[in-house]
This record gives structure tokens, sequence and C-alpha cells, in this order.
């Protein structure tokens, strides 16, 4: 078959306004960025609060493996399923990070014959929302440094300066910098860094704010610095809240796209979810609830990373109650956490399938316990065998959910209507009884062991007397009614990326936390895991450009 980038290249794409009028969206409401994507204005936004709210469904999977999961894909191939068994669907999906496009895992708008387009636009510049929070984040760097060179009002002290910069690429030579040096012209030197974008609290803000009051509410609630007394410098008070809000005002308002079936999908925002939480806006969530009977959207990487988070910090933040939930799982990846090695994965092999059954099976325990339905998406390979996905089949039986095949990769929406109505029935049947994880009122480290405890299965969380002391005082401050936000690899159900399956009897060690008071959670960095990842040997970039026609290849 072609590879994705001729495939959407080959796309008949509709212009955006007939997308648009699918939703009953205006004309004038919509803010064309050329022909086929758009942003939706600001005041039509507005209009929308007194309507009904459609169905919520939740596409999230097993641990990622290099055999592949392809969630995306299937949520883009389940948004055209249920358009095609006559269902008003769209999907709500998070804006890929140049960062990966140009590493290891490739883009982020689907695969095969289940994609959204323009494809390369999308995986890269788009329209400008993650420059927009970058400026806004770095801007908030450069008041910080420049009030302290003009006489320090505030009383920073410059040895507790938390705010670090932010750049969308993987660059470990920044994850640690020394400042500021040059003489005195140039400012006070001190140690500091750079995150990646999708891992700035500006993203968070932006992907949980509601309009654009509360945007610049929350970015004035931002801690960035510490005085010698210990008490805390905000963005508000360095005057630098109305700025980045103008900065980001465009950025807040959803980006409408199509998919190869031309169906309507909002693509806004995007935070990493091994290091963030790992959603697409509440904007453009709930604007989707409002527009169509059923939304699908996704959660990145696991159900113990991304559906977690997405339960516990978007859901309980955005009032927002999933109706069904989808897992998606590949019987290669399946293979993986069954200890087949990549180059072994052709070969049939059923009882590694079951052995790594054990990592779905944690997966939909772990969906059960947030009283949300689920079925398990079976995303085909071409080497899977009957035998491979009949087991996967009873194995799933056995737990109570269905799993289902799906060909979306292949054959677009004709390859998901089983899926689609099996999902689409588990959504009308009213089963959904959802709730979050932990109570607000757990204190801020017992929310961390709830986490590890019962969705990784964990037998204890490791953590030092300053990370303890630290939470003790961020409760005192007023902070204790936060979520926590675990920062951890994705690959695992421990913090070792190299424990796949379904692994009991590990710690948990909390090396860091890190206040976001402004997005309104608590980030608890597990592990090894890096705010700022790096290239692989081989990085994807090395294999993009462009061809004699000035066309992109290599992007994936």
């Amino acid at each position: 078959m072609a590879s994705d980038i001729d495939i959407a290249r080959a796309a008949s794409m509709k212009p955006i306004f007939e997308i648009g009028a699918r939703l009953n969206i205006p004309d004038e409401a919509l803010l064309p960025y050329g022909r086929t994507k758009a942003k939706i204005s600001a005041d039509f936004l507005k209009d929308l609060n007194g309507r009904k709210d459609g169905k919520l469904i939740l596409v999230t999977a097993i641990n990622p493996t290099p055999a592949g999961e392809g969630k995306t894909t299937t949520t883009v191939g389940l948004g055209d399923g249920l358009n095609r068994i006559g269902r008003n669907a769209m999907i709500c999906l998070r804006e890929p990070s140049l960062g990966p496009c140009f590493g290891m895992k490739g883009g982020a708008a689907g695969g095969g014959h289940a994609q959204v387009v323009p494809m390369e636009d999308i995986n890269l510049h788009f329209t400008g929302d993650f420059h927009a929070i970058t400026s806004a984040h770095n801007l908030l760097a450069a008041l910080i440094e420049n009030h302290i060179y003009w006489g320090n009002a505030l009383d920073i002290d410059q040895r507790r300066v938390t705010w670090r910069r932010v750049l969308d690429m993987n660059d470990r030579a920044l994850r640690s910098i020394v400042c500021s040096l040059g003489g005195v012209a140039n400012g006070f030197p001190r140690e500091s860094g750079f995150d990646i974008t999708v891992a700035s609290e500006i993203m968070a803000i932006l992907c949980l704010a509601t309009d654009l009051e509360d945007l610049q509410r929350r970015l004035g609630n931002i801690i960035v610095a510490y005085r010698r007394d210990r008490t805390a410098v905000t963005a508000r008070e360095l005057e630098a809240d109305g700025a980045m809000t103008v900065l980001l005002k465009e950025a807040l308002q959803p980006n409408l796209v199509q998919t190869l079936e031309n169906n309507p999908a909002f693509i806004h925002g995007g935070p990493f979810a091994n290091i963030a939480h790992g959603c697409n806006s509440v904007t453009a969530t709930r604007t989707a609830l409002k527009l169509a009977d059923f939304v699908v959207t996704e959660a990145g990487f696991g159900a113990d990373l991304g559906a977690e988070k997405f339960f516990d910090i978007k859901c309980r933040k955005a009032g927002l109650h999933p109706d069904a939930a989808v897992i998606v799982a590949t019987i290669r990846a399946l293979k993986m956490n069954g200890g087949v090695g990549k180059d072994d994965l052709a070969a049939e092999n059923v009882q590694a399938v079951l052995k790594g059954c054990a990592n779905l099976g944690r997966h939909i325990e772990n969906i059960k316990q947030f009283g949300v339905p689920a079925v398990v998406a079976i995303n085909h390979f071409t080497a899977d065998t009957e035998a491979e996905v009949r087991a996967v089949k009873d194995y799933c039986a056995e737990l109570g959910v269905e799993a289902i095949l799906a060909t979306h990769w292949a054959d677009g929406s004709a390859g998901t209507e089983d899926l689609a109505g099996h999902v689409a029935a588990l959504a009308e049947s009213g089963t959904a009884q959802f709730a979050p994880l932990y109570d607000d009122t757990l204190s801020l480290f017992e929310k961390i062991e709830t986490v590890a405890k019962r969705i990784y299965r964990a037998d204890e969380v490791l953590a030092d007397k300053t990370v303890r002391d630290q939470l003790s005082r961020w409760e005192a401050d007023g902070f204790g009614h936060l979520p926590v936000c675990m920062a951890k690899t994705q690959y695992s159900f421990s913090t070792d990326p190299h424990l796949r399956g379904a692994p009991t009897g590990h710690s948990v060690p909390v090396r860091e936390v890190r206040l976001a008071a402004g997005a309104g959670f608590i980030v608890a960095i597990c592990g090894d895991i890096m705010t700022m990842p790096g290239l692989p040997s081989v990085p994807s970039a090395n294999h993009i450009g462009l061809d004699d026609d000035g066309q992109i290849v290599g992007l994936f």
C-alpha cells in the first residue's frame, strides 16, 4: 500500500467552509488558514453554551511498544466508522509536536486510510499554536530576568527561579544550561534549562482554559520563583499575564480540519502524556460535544498515563462525563509484551499473545475502576492470524469485555463498522458511572500513592524528605486540593521502560515535584523521565526532505 503521506496527498479534501457547514457553523464563524483548515471564532463558541452535549468516547491503548498500537489511527477510523453507520460524529485530537516528528515517533495524524488532513500542515507548523505557546512561555522567562536586572523590586531569590524556557524540539544539550554569561550587561549568571514546549505549563493551561478570561487568570497564577522568605512570585506580580494572553488569543480557538473521508475533526493543543496531562483542549472537546452526537477523543500513550490523566485531571476540571472507552491493542504489541523480539513478530505465536494479554487485562481492569464501560479494538496488521485474534477475543470475553477486529488502516471506515456499532450502543446504554480515582480531600502524597498502587500496581512510592516537605508546604499554602500529574515512562506500568507486561511488586521513585498553579495540578516526576527528550541515534529528520517537485518526503 502507498505510504501515509502519499495517501494523504492523494486525498480529495473539501473546502473547510463545507466541513463547517456540516456542523452548522456559519462561514463568518470560521477563521480560515488557507483552503482546508480554520479556527472557530470565540463569539461562536460562546453561543453554544445552552446546547445539549453529545456522547463522549475516549480512545486509549495498551502500553506502547516499537511494534505499534495505532491509537490515533483508531480514533480517526472510529470517527469515520460512526459517520458511516449514520451517526453524527466528530473527532478531537492533539496537535503533533515537532520533537517526535523529527525524532523517533513520527507525526500524529493517523495512518493508512484513517488520517486527518492536510497531514503535512498538521504535523509541521499547522496554525501556529505551538509557536504562540513557546513565545508566551519565553516572554515570561525574559520578563523574570529583566525584573531582576532592573532592581528586583519583588525580591526574587535568583537561586529559586523555577521557570525554565521551552523549545518545540528534542534537544538534550539544553536540559541544563547556565544563562546570563558575558558580564554585568547580560544580567546575573545562574543555572537553568529548557523543556520541550509540550511540557510547558502554558500548554497545559491553554488546554484546560475555558475562555480568554479563564486563560488570563490561570496565566497570572503561574508561580515563577520564590523570594528569600520562601513566598511565591507569580506571573501576575510581574504584570506578564496580559501580554501572554495577547500572544495566545488566537491559539485558544480550536482548529477545524477533516479526515480522509471528509468528516470533521478538531485538532487543538498537545501536552505530552508522559510528562504532562496528554489530552487535547477542553475548549475543543466541549465545543465538539455541542456540535455532534458522538465525540471521539484520545489520550496519549497507554491507559496508565493518558486515560488516568484524562479522567483524573481533564474530566475532573472540566466537568466531563465520558460514556465509553476504547482500548486499542495490536497482536504485534501483545507479542512484544509476551517476550517476542521485534524481528520475530511475523510468526504466529498464540502463547506469546496470551502472555502479553496480561498488559491488556491490566488496562481493562483500570478503566473499570473509573466506572466507564470499555471495548477492545484490535488494530489489524496483515500478519495477524485467526488463531491469534481469537485468543485475544476469548481472553477479553473472560473479563466481560468484547474485542473487535478493526481494519481501518487498510479499509478506512469500512473496517470499523462493527466497532462503531458496538461503541455507539455502549455509549447510549447509560451504564457509565464515571468517577475520578481519588477525592480532592486526600493529601498530595496520598494521591500519588493512589495512582501508583491502584493503576501501576506498585507496592510503594519512594520519595525523600525534601519531596515530602515540599508537598506539605504546598498543602499549607492552599494547593492540597489539586490533582496529581504523574510524569513517568510510557513503556511500562513501572518506571522501568524495559519492564513490559503487567509487573507487580515494584516501587515508584518520585525524584522531584513541581507545582503548576496556573494549570491546577502537581507534577510528580518519577524515575528517569526527562522533560526535554533527546533525539535517537538515527532521527526521523535524517529521512525528511523535498523531492524534485518540491513535495515533502519522509514525513510519517
